[in-house]
C-alpha cells in the first residue's frame, strides 16, 4: 500500500527525557531543537511544562526559538496542566488518557465516560487558546477496541489536529498495528498519530504498519531513547522508508543524521550503537571477501542506500583474515601500487596467514603491501 502522508513529531525533548541516563541542560535541549529543525522535522514534542520549573522554563524557551517545526509540548489530559501548558508560546498540546484496563484499575481510576468527559472538557480548551491539539490513547493495545472507538468518536466530533493510538509497553504486532489504525481510520476524519515503544523490538516495523493503514504522524526520538528501552529510533525511521517509499524523505537534510545520532548519544553517555540504521560506525563497512568483490564491482550489491546521501563514505576492509584477493588490489590500489595476479594472490594469502593472529592494522596492511612491491 502506498503510504500517502508521513510527519515527524520528534519526541527526543519530551520521550527521549525519559532515558534512564538523559539529563538535557537548557543548552543541551537548544541545540537539540535546532538539529532536528535544520534537519526538517515537521513538529518538535517538549516535556509537559508541569513536570517541573525548569521544565516549564525550557518549553518558554525552546517556543521561542526562530524554529521552523512547530513546538508541541505533552500532558496529562488535565485542565491544569493544559492550562500552564497553554502560556508557555507552544504551538499545540498533546494530551493523553490511560485506556487499558490496567490504566484505568491502576493509574487513574477513571471509567470511559470520565475519559470522555475531561477529554471533551480539556480539547475544548485547548482549541479555545487557538492552539492545536491531539488526544491520545495510553496503552492503546490493551485497551478494548469498543472502548477506544467511543473515546475516539467522541473527541473525532471536536475536530481535533490529530487522535493518537500508543503501544505503551511495546506489546503490539505489526498485524495488529495495520488492524487497529485501519480501525480508527475508518472511525475518525482527523489525522491519526502513532507512538511505538520497543519493547519487543517491533517498534519500527509497528510504525511502518501505522503509516501502511492510514496513520500521518509517527513519534521518534534521535537513537530510539526514551522510557525503558526507547522508541523508534529516527535514523532507523528513515531507513525504512526510504528503502520501500524514497520520495516520502527527500524534504528531510538526509546528511545531518550521523552528526545528530553523535551529538545525543555524547550527551547522555552512550556510543551511536553498532546496529543503528546508518548512523552507526559499521553502517557502511564491507568485510568478507564475497561481500567486497561485489561491492567493487558495483555498491548497490550489498547496499540498499548510497553512503553518500548522509555525507558519509564505504569502508573495504582487507586486514583480516576473511578478506579477498579484490580487497587487497582496491588498498594496493588507494596507495598507487600495481600487483600481477601471482603477486596480488601470493599476498593475500599471507594476509590471510598473518590476520590469523590478529587483524592487521591499516598501516601495518600498507606497509606489507609496499614491501611487496618489487623497487
Amino acid at each position: 500500500m502506498t503510504i500517502k502522508a508521513f510527519n515527524i513529531i520528534e519526541s527526543t525533548l519530551r520521550e527521549g527525557e525519559q532515558f534512564a541516563r538523559a539529563h538535557f541542560s537548557p543548552a543541551d535541549k537548544i541545540a537539540i531543537a535546532a538539529e532536528l529543525d535544520a534537519f526538517g522535522v515537521e513538529y518538535l514534542e517538549l516535556t509537559s511544562p508541569s513536570a517541573s520549573p525548569q521544565s516549564e522554563a525550557d518549553a518558554r524557551t525552546i517556543a521561542a526559538l526562530p524554529l521552523r517545526a512547530k513546538v508541541l509540548t505533552h500532558t496529562r489530559c488535565h485542565l491544569d496542566d493544559a492550562r500552564l501548558a497553554a502560556t508557555t508560546g507552544v504551538d499545540g498540546i498533546d494530551v493523553l488518557f490511560g485506556t487499558s484496563s490496567k490504566m484505568r484499575a491502576f493509574s487513574h481510576g477513571k471509567s470511559v465516560e470520565e475519559i470522555i468527559e475531561i477529554g471533551t472538557e480539556v480539547v475544548r480548551f485547548v482549541q479555545a487558546q487557538g492552539l492545536e491539539v491531539r488526544f491520545s490513547s495510553e496503552d492503546s493495545f490493551r485497551s478494548e477496541p469498543d472502548d477506544l472507538l467511543r473515546v475516539y468518536r467522541a473527541i473525532d466530533r471536536l475536530h481535533p489536529q490529530r487522535v493518537g493510538l500508543a503501544d505503551t509497553v511495546g506489546i503490539a504486532t505489526p498485524n495488529q498495528v495495520f488492524e487497529m489504525v485501519s480501525l480508527v481510520r475508518r472511525n475518525v476524519d482527523c489525522d491519526i498519530e502513532f507512538h511505538a515503544h520497543n519493547d519487543a523490538g517491533c517498534a519500527i516495523a509497528n510504525s511502518f504498519a501505522a503509516l501502511e493503514a492510514g496513520a500521518t504522524h509517527i513519534d521518534t526520538t534521535v537513537l530510539g531513547i526514551g522510557e525503558r528501552n526507547g522508541i523508534v529510533p529516527l535514523s532507523g525511521m528513515i531507513a525504512r522508508l526510504l528503502s520501500v517509499q524514497p520520495d516520502l524523505v527527500t524534504k528531510y537534510r538526509l546528511d545531518r543524521l550521523p552528526e545528530l545520532d553523535r551529538m545525543v548519544a555524547g550527551m547522555v553517555g552512550i556510543d551511536v550503537p553498532f546496529n543503528a540504521a546508518i548512523t552507526s560506525e559499521t553502517a557502511f563497512h564491507h568485510k568478507a571477501g564475497m561481500h567486497t568483490n561485489a561491492v567493487l564491482n558495483h555498491p548497490s550489491a550489498y547496499e540498499i542506500f548510497d553512503p553518500a546521501v548522509f555525507g558519509l563514505e564505504r569502508t573495504i576492509m582487507a586486514g583480516h583474515r576473511l578478506t579477498g584477493w579484490n580487497a587487497i588490489r582496491s588498498r594496493a590500489d588507494s596507495l598507487g601500487l600495481s600487483l600481477g595476479e601471482e603477486q596480488l594472490r601470493a599476498l593475500t594469502a599471507e594476509v590471510k596467514r598473518r590476520a590469523d593472529t590478529a587483524p592487521l592494522a591499516d598501516d601495518e596492511l600498507d606497509d606489507l603491501i609496499r614491501g611487496w612491491v618489487p623497487a
